[in-house]
């Protein structure tokens, strides 16, 4: 038996306004991971639908914000050539896992997620079914492509998690199967090896503000959802926009302390530490090192001039993109047929496994 190849799998919600947080906690990871991997990075427009159309935008919003993610994918340096950038509702294979998936999670699981009881608020009985499936859905998404790593956000390590156990869940019903069509795969779990179709996804959570807060609130993840334009960075935004939030981010009257452990009770003080140290590279204990002792009035310009430097270039470039749908749609739908090659493959063996006549 051979072990899994290392591909890593990842996905964006198009539902508008890409901010600072989703390109520090998710897309330069994706950039960084392709120099390594085998890498498929999908705009996850089914999971988008789970919720109100109010956030979604309707079909001409879906659209746009579609095409928007793709951009922001290939302005920050992921090369759609070497690697697979798609969108997920061209590739059905995922709605028909995922539906084998539904059937393979215990209630008890998702009852468990937190994700679901956050968004769905105190009125759970008038949320979507889809909103209470989506961690099933975004287990298909990884497995489909039998995907052995995802750079995830923390706010998502539960939903891997439950990959996990979906996985080694249908690993074992199907244990006699797996080994009669010769379809298993070694794979360490605890202590011992074992055989199975399916890998438990390992998470990728590195660096330096992988949970970037709310420039206004910094108890508050920066959210596309937040009324307030000033409580985030958008991708979109022009170096002007981007000097002038980052100046009036809250923060304290405190000066910077000289050990990164001094930012512990005073959260803005330490999302405007971490998004420096992440966009510069360094850690936090460096930047406080550089700055200790400084006032926030000298803090603040030299973290707009590295955030400007960092992301105007992705702004301009994404807003050239922008310009030429034509091209992001040709982008995908090539993305579509190759992430579709694989997925039909897995699906062929899911299908033999469960014993589905073809």
């Amino acid at each position: 038996m051979s072990s899994f190849p290392k591909r890593v799998f990842s996905g964006v919600q198009p539902t508008g306004n890409l901010h600072l947080g989703n390109y520090l906690g998710a897309i330069r990871k994706f950039v960084a991971l392709q120099k390594e991997s085998d890498c498929i990075y999908c705009v996850v427009d089914l999971h988008a639908i789970t919720q109100s159309i109010d956030v979604w935008g309707g079909a001409e919003g879906l659209m746009r914000s579609t095409r928007e993610v793709t951009a922001a994918f290939i302005a920050s340096g992921i090369d759609p050539k070497k690697h697979i950038v798609f969108n997920q509702s061209r590739v059905p294979q995922h709605a028909e896992l995922a539906w084998i998936f539904n059937c393979v999670a215990r209630m008890g699981w998702l009852n468990r997620m937190t994700q679901f009881k956050e968004k769905a608020g105190k009125d759970r009985e008038n949320a979507s079914v889809g909103l209470f499936a989506y961690p099933t859905l975004m287990a298909a998404d990884i497995l489909v492509y039998r995907g052995t790593h995802v750079p995830v956000g923390d706010d998502q390590k539960q939903h891997l998690e439950l990959a996990r156990d979906i996985a080694q869940k249908f690993n074992n019903d199907f244990s006699d199967r797996i080994a009669k069509l010769g379809l298993g795969v070694e794979m360490a779990v605890g202590d011992t090896t074992v055989n199975g179709y399916f890998p438990l996804t390992e998470p990728v959570i590195e660096g330096e503000a992988t949970r970037v807060m709310s420039l206004r609130d910094g108890l508050k993840k920066m959210s596309k959802s937040d009324p307030s334009d000033l409580s985030r960075i958008n991708l979109t935004d022009d170096a002007d926009t981007i000097a002038r939030k980052i100046r009036k981010a809250k923060t304290d009257i405190e000066p910077l302390p000289s050990e990164a452990k001094g930012l512990e009770a005073r959260p803005e003080a330490d999302n405007l530490v971490g998004i420096y140290a992440a966009l510069a590279d360094m850690s936090r204990d460096a930047v406080v090192s550089e700055f200790a002792g400084k006032q926030f009035s000298v803090f603040k310009p030299a973290l707009a001039d590295l955030a400007v430097e960092k992301l105007a270039p992705i702004a301009g470039e994404m807003r050239r993109l922008m310009a030429d749908p034509g091209h992001i749609d040709a982008i995908l739908k090539d993305g579509g047929e190759r992430a579709g090659a694989i997925a039909e493959k897995t699906m062929a063996d899911v299908r033999d496994i469960l014993g589905m006549l073809r």
